[in-house]
Formats: structure tokens, sequence, C-alpha cells
């Protein structure tokens, strides 16, 4: 057996297609072909002979205990490149067990608190794994054989296997890997096709023929991006494994789960199954996002996707290296090379989907708990809301709106008058959401409940392996699950919600429980026996079964088996849903989902699940939703002041403030907790509430041209800080503040009992928000001022951002005049663009009935230039100019020539007001 990290590029003739994608003959020493990856440096050969004679010598001390001395290509390999050969999680791996699957052991003590850390059973060098047969070129790549001679231990093994190798684009590369005999499970998701090679790719590809390996390297700088000759390739019909090393310690991504931003590569398995929990650390959560992005030494990214919905874990390691693991499908890769990380998500959108874009209202303040009681009560919360005249924009209702918890039904005793409360939110210009589960309620006597009878008529169920609608238990008592892999489905969830807008005309839709979450494991009668519900390999899911908390593995669907559409149930159903509120209001959707799958962002939002009201969770929320932002679903947001437990006032007033700058801000409340909505506070409390409300109404119209640059090209709004400086090292791990798109700085609070927080300020001029007063930082932490009542905003010098007087609902924002506020760089320059349209309709950039404006600062001129227009921008005026860091006080101000008065402020503000322009009309304005 050959060594198995030997690689080369001598591949199967035909080769020309591989020189071409390498590079020329100019390519550095070292370049072309990797050495053994256990001595790629002195160092590490220090290290490996230092553990290698401190075993020896533990050995001799401790009178054998360790056992036998493992064969010396066992102890070259060094812990933190020990990948796993032994993943079950419920098996106490012994050296027996190790050495019946051909692998090294050598026991290593286990990581503080329990957790697993170096493997005792890992691959030798020497392992068998899969030869690269043949390779031929194709109009679009290549296409190449791989056979494995030597069967591996999981069953139905897969000797002969396709590998695909497209060079779609200069910057993104897709490989699959697949069965080269039989059709195999693919995920069902919309990818553009390539329909030539690209050019002038800023990669090159290496294969390492025997054993097979890909090698990625970036052609600038040489960085191996991906080395899989690391661990032995394994494709069987229920395992498949790959792994390689990571040419840094910088991952992110690989969702969703509860953790820092940047994940620690410590031997953490990340598991992507869709569970119904409350986010807690180390489990798998609501959707599965097989994504990441890694950072680079020099400040380039890259980013890996793996288009596959079947059970998966993701093992991260040391060395730093990287393990997929999944039961089910094929492995198709698709690899984004950036060079920045705006760059990885916008090619990573490229793939799936760019975001929806939202209505208007949706950027908005919304407020719902579960516990109002009834529609009064609600109603209630809403003109307090009103009276105090604190910004909302929608109001919802949890499941308690429902009559007996089943859906398209509600309460008619108390909330009999939830059809006058919509009116009335209407007459208001606000909105109305509510609540849906995918669990039908199977129960009823027949005839007293369409929804159930009539899906059971048409077979729209999951079924069981016997044909029958799977039972399982959600809020209603026994319930049925709806297929949304059959499109037959949609048309009946359409008819559905149409019937009972009828009664109740809301505006969007949550959609909830939808991993699809079951108060029983399986089905009432639990899951038949098979390789299914108990396959060979099960990743480390909370609950250590498939069926755990959800419906069986083996239920049958319209597209596949569940085993292969768990992961899909929640996009599948906000396709449905979006479709259907576009068919019923003819207007942009507004969905908010809680189980997510990559696409998901063209049909929905996303909420970070029922979270609780400790400080904890309002920090975790950061990474949340900067995560989210990374899978391209910019419209996310956390439960404000949290779902469960009781919230204190100090916590409610720091998390709104927080909450105010997500891009989905919602205040949630479970039931049976004393009310956290911003009227209940004290007068001080509540003030500083409607404060940060406000400014972020202010704020819509640069938040709102952030969603269309999300919609248009697949730009981050909500955004981390390594986003706008990579080079930065001091960013890389900063998940405590987040920027709105490249130019606001958000620094929350999220400690109790402080009237300071401590910040990092990038390199350069930052203005304070409010004042326009600078701090010039060379890139550091900053100390600053926040009592209760603040939240520290500081703008990027170089900006143009728009704002407007805040009113109460986005409607009545809208109409009011813009304040546009200019952040002058230190050469005395600034840019920023306003996209504007009616705030509702579809495809409005599409069919052109938008207006685009752009801001620029040159040589003491501001311009404003209309690059498109349409007619909803006559009805607004731009009426305040500030402009901050004007260095000295100017002579006179001109407005298109003439003059104008101003003011100018000691710290360095220039302040032209009452200019009266109708944004339709492009304009310039001078200081001398």
């Amino acid at each position: 057996m050959k060594s198995y990290q030997k690689l080369t590029t001598a591949v199967p003739q035909p080769s020309a297609c591989q020189v071409e994608e390498e590079g020329d003959a100019s390519t550095p020493a070292g370049h072309g072909q990797l050495a053994p990856w256990w001595v790629g440096s002195g160092l590490l050969v220090a290290a490996v002979l230092l553990s290698t004679v401190t075993v020896w010598v533990l050995r001799q001390v401790s009178g054998g205990w360790l056992g036998p001395t493992p064969p010396p290509k066992c102890l070259l390999v060094p812990e933190s490149h020990r990948f796993d050969c032994y993943p079950e999680r419920t098996v106490v791996v012994t050296q027996e067990l190790c050495e019946s699957r051909g692998c090294c052991f050598i026991e290593t003590p286990p990581l503080p608190g329990g957790k697993r850390g170096v493997p005792w059973c890992f691959y030798p060098p020497d392992f068998p794994s899969y030869t690269l047969e043949s390779l031929n070129q194709t109009a679009l790549g290549m296409v190449g054989l791989l056979v494995r001679r030597e069967k591996a231990y999981y069953p139905q093994d897969i000797e002969r296997l396709r590998l695909d190798v497209e060079f779609e684009t200069d910057t993104r590369l897709h490989i699959k890997i697949t069965d080269a005999a039989n059709p195999r499970y693919e995920v069902p998701l919309e990818v553009p096709r390539a329909t030539k090679r690209a050019e002038n790719p800023i990669y090159s590809l290496d294969f390492s023929p025997d054993p097979f390996g890909v090698l990625l390297r970036r052609r600038a700088t040489g960085t191996v991006l991906l080395n899989t000759t690391v661990a032995p390739l394994i494709f069987a019909d229920q395992f498949l494994q790959i792994s390689t090393t990571l040419p840094s310690r910088f991952l992110y991504g690989l969702g969703e789960h509860r953790s820092t931003l940047l994940h620690s590569l410590d031997w953490t398995t990340l598991t992507l199954w869709a569970r119904d929990v409350s986010p807690m650390e180390s489990f798998n959560l609501y959707g599965a996002h097989p994504f990441y992005l890694l950072m680079e030494e020099g400040g380039d990214a890259h980013g890996v996707f793996l288009l596959n919905s079947n059970a998966m874990e993701v093992a991260l390691q040391p060395a730093p290296g990287l393990t997929w693991r999944t039961i089910g499908g094929v492995l198709d890769f698709y690899i984004f090379l950036g060079p920045d990380p705006n760059m990885v998500i916008q090619q990573y959108q490229q793939v799936i989907g760019f975001p929806a874009m939202p209505p208007l209202w949706a950027l908005g303040f919304h407020l719902c708990r579960w516990g109002y009681g009834s529609s009064n009560e609600t109603w209630q919360t809403v003109r307090a809301m009103r009276n105090y005249q604190i910004p909302q924009d929608a109001q919802w209702n949890d499941i308690d709106y429902m009559d007996g918890y089943r859906d398209f039904t509600f309460d008619p005793q108390k909330f009999a008058s939830l059809p006058s409360l919509v009116e009335d939110l209407h007459k208001h210009r606000q909105h109305y959401v509510m609540i849906l589960d995918p669990g039908i309620s199977s129960t009823n006597p027949h005839g007293s409940y369409w929804p159930f009878d009539e899906a059971l008529r048409r077979g729209l169920f999951l079924n069981t392996t016997q044909g029958q609608p799977l039972i399982g238990q959600v809020w209603p008592g026994f319930t049925a699950f709806a297929d949304f892999s059959n499109p037959d489905t949609h048309q009946w969830w359409l008819e559905n919600l149409q019937q009972f807008y009828a009664h109740v005309p809301f505006d969007g839709l949550w959609i909830d429980m939808n991993e699809p979450s079951n108060f029983m494991d399986g089905s009432q009668d639990g899951c038949p026996p098979g390789e299914l519900d108990s396959p060979p390999y099960t990743p480390a899911v909370l609950g250590d079964a498939l069926s755990a908390k959800t419906v069986c593995a083996s239920a049958k669907q319209k597209t596949s088996v569940h085993y292969n559409l768990h992961n899909l149930y929640g996009l599948m159903e906000a396709k449905a849903t979006a479709s259907a509120l576009i068919q019923i209001r003819g207007k942009r959707p507004f969905v908010i989902s809680r189980s997510t799958f990559p696409s998901q962002g063209r049909y929905s939002g996303h909420w970070l699940g029922d979270n609780r009201s400790q400080w904890k969770d309002m920090y975790y929320s950061i990474p949340g939703l900067l995560s989210f932002s990374l899978f391209g679903i910019p419209l996310v947001g956390a439960d404000i002041c949290g779902f469960s437990g009781s919230t204190s006032e100090e916590l409610c007033t720091r998390w709104m403030q927080l909450g105010a700058f997500y891009p989905f801000a919602r205040n949630h409340n479970t039931q049976n907790e004393k009310a956290q909505d911003p009227t209940v506070f004290s007068p001080a409390a509540r003030t500083a509430m409607k404060d940060v409300l406000m400014t972020r109404y202010s704020l819509l119209p640069y938040l709102y041209t952030l969603f269309h640059r999300a919609h248009l090209q697949g730009d981050t709004v909500a955004r981390p800080l390594f986003f706008e400086f990579p080079r930065d090292v001091s960013t890389l791990g900063l998940d405590r503040q987040f920027l709105w798109g490249r130019s606001l700085l958000v620094t929350p609070v999220l400690e109790p009992g402080v009237d300071t927080v401590t910040g990092y300020v990038p390199r350069g001029v930052w203005y304070d928000f409010y004042t326009g007063s600078s701090v010039n930082s060379s890139g550091e932490m900053l100390n600053m001022p926040a009592p209760l009542e603040h939240l520290n905003l500081h703008i990027r010098e170089g900006a143009i951002l728009p704002t407007q007087k805040p009113g109460t609902t986005s409607e009545a924002t809208r109409g009011n005049p813009l304040h546009l506020i200019v952040a002058l760089s230190q050469s005395a320059t600034a840019w920023g663009d306003l996209f504007w349209d009616d705030g509702e309709s579809l495809d409005t950039f599409e069919r052109g009935s938008y207006s685009y404006l752009v801001f620029n600062v040159t040589q003491n001129i501001f311009t404003s230039t209309v690059l498109h227009a349409s007619s909803e921008a006559t009805e607004v005026t731009t009426d305040t100019l500030s402009i901050f860091g004007v260095r000295e006080q100017p002579s006179k101000v001109l407005l298109n020539g003439q003059e104008k008065p101003f003011s100018y402020l000691h710290n360095q503000v220039l302040i032209v007001s009452d200019l009266g322009l109708s944004l339709s009309q492009g304009f310039s304005l001078q200081w001398l």
C-alpha cells in the first residue's frame, strides 16, 4: 500500500487539463508537490520525536499500563493530525475494536469536562483508500473514475466512484463525487449550470492518484486551501467521509449552533440535523447550513459548501483540519475563492440564490408574546404603544390565538375581536403576523376540520412505511405532518390560507415547529426497524437517534424518504408559504421560519429560536445573527429581552438597544411571565427603549438600501468587523460588536451593572453617530461611556448615511424629510447611496419602478446624483445635510450655486438645513 500522504501531480493520462489549471512551469519549488504532512517542518519532526520518546518513557515508568507499543507508523502521526477512525459516540473504543478497522490505537487523556479530545483510534498513513484510475477532460473541467480495491468498514461500500470537476468561474470550483454505477439521492436545489469553462481561475488543482486526494491552492499566494490526502475517502451507502487540512484556524459558519462566531478547532464536532431544542451550546439546533468561511493568513478568504441534506457532522481539529461526515446523498462541493470575505458570501449566494427583498414594514419593530390570552389584551398592548408614541410596525400572535391550537382557526371566545384588531392595525398603517405549525390536528370528527380531511383525501401527509399518515403529537394533540415536498401540498396550503385570510387579513406568517418538531420520538407507534431509522452510523445528534423529537427517518414523502429530506422541511414550507402570500396579497411576502437550509433567504427570514432572558443569551445573539448573514439569510434576529424566563428592566433596556440593530427586530415573550414590551417599564427605561427605536427608524433608508444590495448581489446587512478589515487580525474573533453594512459600528452593552463599554475601533477616523465628534483610532480597544439610556454607534470615515425623521411606523417615516449624514475621510471624501421604492410591490428593481441615488463628496463639494428615478421619489424631500469632519469653518455655503445659511459646531460639524429639495432632483452643495 502506498504511503497515504504522498502527493504528486503525475495523474493518469490525459493530464493536459491539469497542467492548464495548475499554472506554468515557473511555479516555485514546493508548490507543485506536497511533502508528507507529518514532516512539514523541522519543528513538527522534533515534536513527533519528542512525543514518541515521551510515550516510550511513560510506558516504561507505568509498567506498561498504556498497553503494547503502537507500530512506528502510528507514533509518527502527531496528535493534532490524528483523524478519527472510530467516531461512534455510544461505543467505548477498545484497541481490539480499533484494530479490527485497521487503524492505530493510542490512548490519550480526555479534555477538561469530559469532552472528547484526541481520538484514541485514528487512521495510519497507509490506510487503504480510492485510486484515481482515469481522468479525462470535459468542456467544463474533468471527469474521473475512482476505484477502491479494499473494502472499508461500513456496509455497502461503493467500489467505483465518478469524479466530476467543473471550473465554473474564475472564483468558483465545483467538485462532485458520486456512485459511478447507480443514481443516488441529490438535494433538489436549483443551482446555476456553468456553460463554459473558467478562463483565468485564481486557483490551481492537483490530484494524488494513489491514494486519491485533492489539493487546491490559491494561485496568488500558493496557499493550500484543501488537502484531502490526510485521511481516507470513505464512500459507503450510508457513510460518506472526507477530510482536509485547513490553512488557518479562523473558521466560521457550519450552522445552526450556539457558539462564538469563530469556531474552536480544539476537537469540536458540529452536528447538522434540524432539531427543536432551546438554543444551547454543543447541540444541533433548528437549521442545517453545511457551509464554512475561512480566513487565510494575510487576509484572503475562501468558502466551502457541501450540497448535502442528510444528517451530518463536521469534526474540527487543531491540525488545523476538518472532516465532513454524512450518512447519505453525494459529496457535492462548491469552493468559493473570494478573495475577500464579502466576495466569498456573494459567490456562495450566486449558487444558492440571493435573498428576497423584504417589504419596508418588515424592517420596523415587531411585538409578540405567547400568552396575551385574548385579542382584546393584544389590542390593549398595541394601544399602549401608540399612547406612548413608541414605534411599532407589526403586532403578532403566538399559538394562543388558535382554537384548540389548530391551524387556520381562531378562538371564537377569547379572540372573537381578532378581525377588528387587524382592521384597526391596518387603519394605523400597521401589520399583523400570526404563527402556523406544520402539524395538522388529526383527531377531529370527520367533516369538522377541513385542513385535515382535505389533506387526507389528497394524500398530502408524511406517510409511514405502511403507507398510512404518520401520526405524532404537537400542540393540538395527535397530528399528521404536511408533506411540503409535494407540489399539491403547496396548493392545499394556499387554499387554507385563502380561507383564513377572508376572516383575518394577515400580512405575514411565522412558521414554527418546522424541523419538524414532534413531542414524541418518531410517531405514536415508534419507528420500524431498518437502516433508515437505525443507520450503520448516527451522527452526534441530540437524543442519539434521528427520530428524537421529530418524525421517523423512514417516513415517506413525495420526493424521497424523510431520511433525505428532513433538513429541507423548513425550506420547503417557507417556499410554499411565500408563494401563498404572493398569491393572496399580491405584495412582497414576509415569512419568518425557525428551521432553515441553504437558499432559505429567497423565501424567508429567521429568528434564533426560544432563547432565555439572560445576559449570555443576549451576547450569543450576535454571533447567531452574524452567522446567518454568512448563510444568505440577512433578515434575522433574536427574541429581544429573551423568550423564556423573566427579564429585568436593565437587561431588557440593554437588549432593546441591541435588538434595535437586529436586521429583524422583534420583542417576544413566553406565557406565564411578566410582560416585557416597552410600555410596562419605568419612564426612564421606556424612554430609553423608545429613543433607540426612533434611532432605528431614522436609519430605515440606510437599512433598506442595505437589503437592496443583499437582494441584488448578496451583500451582508449585519456584518462582522473582519469583513471590512480582513487584514486586521484583531477583528477575526470579534463577536460582541458588528457593523451595519460597511459603515455603522454597533457596540452594545452586554453585561449588567456597568456604565461603560469596551469595544474595538478599527484603524481610521470614526464619528459619533449622535454628535459627529471624531475619534482617530490606531486599531485599538476603547472604553466608551455607556449610561443605561445610551447605545454607542459610530460612523466610519468616508461614508454617507441617508436617514429620515422617524415616525411611529415605517409608513409614517417614509413620508418624512431626509437627513443625509456625511462622514468625511481624512482626505475629505465620502460616498453613499440610497435605494427607494414604494416599499411593498413585487420586483420593483426588476421592473424599473424605483429610484437610486448616489451621494459623493470630493474637494468640498457634495453631489447627489439620480441614476434612476420613479414617481415615489417626488414625494420625499431632502431637508438637512450634516457633514462631519469639516476641519475649518466655511465662509459660505452654496446650494446649486446659491448661497445658503449654515451652522458650524466646535466639533467640526457643518449643518445645512431647510434644503427643501425633491429626492428626484440631483443637487450640489459646496462649502468655501
